[in-house]
């Protein structure tokens, strides 16, 4: 690994400050089912306010990615780290639906000057070589902080309510924002050729690339299924397995946080090693794993009421086969970006990535369990169809409507197969490190 002191500051620091990324992103998803019983919602609201956080966290992050490679980026992760906890923690004030759903578009907005900016600074102070390892390190935050706002988040609101849980998330962050003055980041990249900036558009430029338009849309489906699974798996656990909050965010932490960490820490480790043997072996290697993680998530989402643990090991490992992702198609994006285009091309793919996939995947899941939940209320001969007299069927619907991610997970490998046939036929990178 990189022995540069700097480098690991910075890699640190922005690690942890993805962890607290993910901790806020997912809180909603551990304190949904009392905030829905609270305002009275249906699982439409709920998926709704995913989608519209996923929707301006997409849509935000394009002239973030600009902004990233132009200005400080230490600066932007750092003002952007400090808005979204702060209204975070505002989020705990809300006292109705409205209220909570625009405070979540302000944390939308600080959250997607994040990932651009700090993606893009690993990708200068890590050569190409040992870029995957670092990013799967960065990334270790989104399995460490979804656990952590699972565990964390389902205790608090057990024991002091849900807002109490928002007030706890906030306060990181402010603190993290303050180390950010403390990295010293590589000097803004010169341009290495004109063309990118004054003969062809930027955007032009990185979607004209076959391997990162297969990405883009992998990406799409990628998110898809987790941040469906992620915004609806405490739901599940406490209407299907009768769970408290306390423990089915427990059981969500083990699945959605420990036991993705070895797909994660493999995925960078593996994904270096045969990318050294073959270009394309490391999308390769995505393909087969969440080709392999359909039939788990069949497995997870087929178990009977009875079998609580075979769920938890089944959904834990298609988790675990999808976290490969992540180190993998970061790194290669950097790897196949001019210097100069890393963060817009970063934020591309986060818009593809987060509107077509994170926004949709919550959305749907909710509107198709809502759907099932109807059914199968009018099929046990419900006439009147209110919050109260569908409350004893929404575990049923629920689950009918997660059968939509194995299928998911199969086209996700075709997706990466097409990948890396385009990128085994491409020219070698035109670029490894920034200056």
């Amino acid at each position: 690994m990189n022995k540069n002191p700097n480098a690991w500051f910075a890699l640190i620091l922005l690690s942890a400050i993805n962890l607290t990324n993910f901790f806020d992103r997912l809180i909603i998803g551990a304190v949904a089912e009392p905030i829905r019983l609270e305002f009275l919602l249906s699982d439409t609201s709920l998926g709704l306010l995913a989608t519209a956080f996923t929707l301006i966290y997409a849509v935000v992050g394009v002239p973030f990615g600009r902004l990233a490679d132009r200005f400080s980026r230490k600066n932007i992760v750092g003002i952007g780290v400090f808005v979204w906890s702060l209204l975070t923690a505002l989020s705990g004030f809300a006292q109705s639906y409205s209220q909570i759903f625009a405070i979540r578009l302000g944390v939308g907005v600080g959250e997607a000057s994040f990932a651009p900016a700090a993606t893009s600074l690993i990708g200068d102070l890590f050569p190409a070589e040992k870029r995957a390892r670092a990013m799967s390190i960065f990334m270790l935050g989104l399995p460490v902080g979804i656990a952590l706002s699972f565990f964390i988040s389902g205790s608090v609101a057990k024991n002091y309510g849900w807002r109490s849980a928002f007030f706890v998330a906030g306060i990181p962050g402010i603190i993290l924002a303050f180390l950010c003055t403390f990295i010293k980041a590589p000097q803004l990249r010169t341009r290495i050729s004109e063309s990118t900036e004054t003969v062809r558009s930027p955007y032009r430029t990185i979607l004209s690339s076959k391997v990162m338009q297969w990405i883009i849309i992998s990406g799409a489906l990628h998110n898809f299924s987790l941040y469906a699974l992620s915004s609806f798996i405490t739901p599940y656990l406490m209407r299907y397995f009768e769970l408290d909050i306390r423990n089915a965010n427990i059981a969500a932490m083990i699945i959605n946080g420990v036991l993705t960490l070895p797909g994660l820490l493999l995925g960078g480790y593996l994904g270096d090693i045969v990318r050294s043997k073959r270009k394309n072996g490391a999308l390769l290697l995505i393909a087969m794993t969440s080709l392999a993680s359909a039939p788990f998530f069949f497995i997870a989402v087929n178990a009977e009421r009875t079998s609580m643990y075979l769920f938890l090991i089944a959904m834990g490992t298609g988790f675990m086969l999808m976290y490969f992702y992540y180190a993998i198609v970061y790194s290669t994006i950097q790897d196949i970006m001019p210097v100069d285009l890393r963060g817009t091309a970063m934020s591309i793919y986060f818009m593809a990535m987060y509107i077509l996939g994170g926004a949709l995947g919550p959305l749907s899941i909710g509107l198709l369990s809502d759907h099932f939940t109807r059914n199968a209320a009018s099929v046990a001969g419900v006439v009147e169809l209110t919050s109260v007299s569908l409350e004893p069927f929404r575990a049923q619907g629920l689950r009918s409507a997660m059968y939509i991610v194995p299928a998911i997970s199969v086209l996700l490998a075709f997706v990466m197969w097409k990948a890396a046939r385009h990128l085994g036929r491409s020219q070698p990178e035109t670029s490894t490190t920034g200056g």
